[in-house]
């Protein structure tokens, strides 16, 4: 399988950037995966959306595949309680 390339939404950047520091390594470590693995166990389709969602401890990344592209597009990420707003 070929491996997706990783786009981030400078807004999903900010967020990253606003975690704690042994947090965000876990997330972005998390975040790398997807390029390899879009799919992976775990992961939920959001109803109504086109977009997943894979959870790191209390964090939900939201992203989108674009299967044609070969690209994963990170769009979320944030604290499980406020991040489907």
């Amino acid at each position: 399988m070929a491996s997706f390339d990783l786009l981030i939404k400078p807004s999903a950047v900010k967020e990253i950037e606003s975690l704690p520091k042994g947090d965000r390594q876990r997330v972005v470590t998390r975040i790398a995966a997807l390029a390899l693995e879009p799919r992976p166990p775990g992961c939920e389709k959001l109803s109504g959306q086109e977009r997943y969602r894979v959870r790191q401890g209390n964090y939900r990344i939201l992203y989108e595949v674009r299967e044609r592209e070969l690209i994963v597009m990170v769009v979320k990420v944030g604290d499980r309680k406020v991040v489907y707003r």
